[in-house]
């Protein structure tokens, strides 16, 4: 391992940690720390996950928590900005805010000043440059601490944090910062056409680690025609019940397959339309064919890829513009030779090949996903096919450790001008 560090660290400014819904993150800052890079984490907000993932227990990076609501850490906050505001970039941050609070008032634009200052106020000494994850909240709260500390910083761009923040925000962060990475093609587009410079912009994918998604045993139940009423097809799903995610479609398009064929649907993940969607499919009749387990723990989500047959995620964009990158659940499905249906949305094309590493629809369509799923139903050998495929085109280009390597490379450049 080389140290690049020379007694200066990054500071890693996120949303909340640890989160499940995350995991890409974590491996990444993993992935940093193996490389040399010594890390502390600041977190807008403390966990609500009851699980996490083993890779959060590897993770050496110390965790402060900010104040998640102001008026719930009057004294710190006060403290901070006592200290905080002799700082010499005191007067350009607090105008710099108040631009932002005359296009924005709101009290979440408060708060990610109030939070500012506490990250200011409290940064240790050895922190050298500050990285933000997320284009929102925690890329204000970063660039703001960033000009009252005289510092430095960059961005990771993910999904929703890019669609649905206003033009002039994002230009304005893109333009304060020293570098944006984002984890997909379209993204990378988006954000070139922002930028002063189109180098500014790193494209990096998320990746795979395949230590942690090791290859399956060459046994899968791939033989299953559905066509024994005892052994049904298993479609999986794992994510997040959430509007972009589509599930609402799935339960739809599942409600349009033939009675003859048999299957059973199993989703794994969270969120605030569980109960809703629960209720659609019992309105569907479709309750005794589906599994809602809920989140689960890392080992439980490999054992259900690798006893899936099938792997379904029919993401959309929602009203609000906000949608998926390229979500990492589609390489986990892949690098155990599953088969997977998915939506032509955002990054999702960029991993599957319609008709050749996957199924690829229009979003907002069940008809045409349930022709999709009815179809890999009936051809065990077109899933083996796919599978296969998907299997190849992930494991050998896209590595986590590919990516990890472009960061490095920036956040080193980064250190070094410190």
């Amino acid at each position: 391992m080389t140290d690049v560090r020379n007694g200066r660290a990054i500071g890693v400014v996120l949303k909340g940690y640890p989160r499940l819904s995350e995991t890409f993150i974590a491996q990444e800052l993993l992935a940093l720390e193996q490389r040399g890079f010594s890390l502390a984490v600041f977190s807008l907000r403390r966990p609500t996950d009851r699980a996490t993932h083993p890779v959060h227990a590897e993770i050496k990076a110390r965790v402060t928590y900010l104040p998640e609501y102001l008026h719930h850490s009057v004294r710190r906050v006060f403290r901070a900005w006592r200290k905080a505001r002799k700082l010499p970039g005191y007067r350009d941050a607090f105008a710099a805010w108040a631009k932002d609070l005359r296009r924005d008032p709101t009290r979440s634009r408060v708060r990610r000043f109030g939070q500012a200052l506490v990250l200011a106020s409290e940064l240790p000494a050895d922190i050298a440059h500050l990285h933000a994850h997320f284009l929102h909240t925690p890329a204000s709260v970063t660039r703001y601490a960033a000009m009252l500390r005289g510092l430095a910083w960059s961005c990771s761009a993910h999904a929703k944090d890019i669609w649905t923040i206003p033009e002039w925000e994002k230009r304005e962060k893109l333009a304060a910062c020293s570098w944006t990475a984002t984890c997909t093609a379209g993204n990378a587009l988006h954000l070139r056409t922002l930028a002063s410079a189109a180098t500014q912009i790193d494209l990096v994918y998320h990746g795979l680690d395949a230590n942690r998604f090791p290859a399956p045993s060459a046994a899968r139940r791939d033989d299953n025609d559905a066509g024994e009423p005892g052994l049904p097809v298993v479609i999986l799903s794992v994510g997040r019940a959430v509007d972009k995610k589509g599930y609402d479609d799935l339960l739809h398009a599942l409600a349009l397959l033939s009675p003859q064929q048999h299957w059973r649907l199993v989703h794994i993940g969270g969120g605030p339309l569980s109960s809703k969607l629960e209720r659609t499919a019992r309105e569907l009749g479709l309750h005794d064919r589906i599994r809602w387990r809920g989140p689960q723990a890392h080992a439980e989500v490999l054992d259900a890829y690798r006893s899936a047959d099938i792997f379904v995620l029919p993401c959309r964009i929602s009203g609000d513009g906000d949608r998926d990158g390229l979500p990492n659940v589609l390489l986990e499905a892949q690098s155990q030779r599953v088969a997977c249906v998915s939506t032509r949305v955002s990054g999702i094309p960029e991993l599957i090949v319609d008709g050749v590493t996957g199924l690829l629809v229009e979003p907002r369509s069940p008809p045409t996903l349930a022709a999709a799923i009815a179809r890999l139903i009936g051809d065990p050998a077109l899933r083996r096919a796919l599978a296969d495929a998907g299997y190849e085109r992930t494991t050998t280009q896209f590595s986590l450790h590919s990516g990890a390597d472009v960061l490095a490379q920036r956040f080193a450049a980064s250190l070094a001008t410190a």
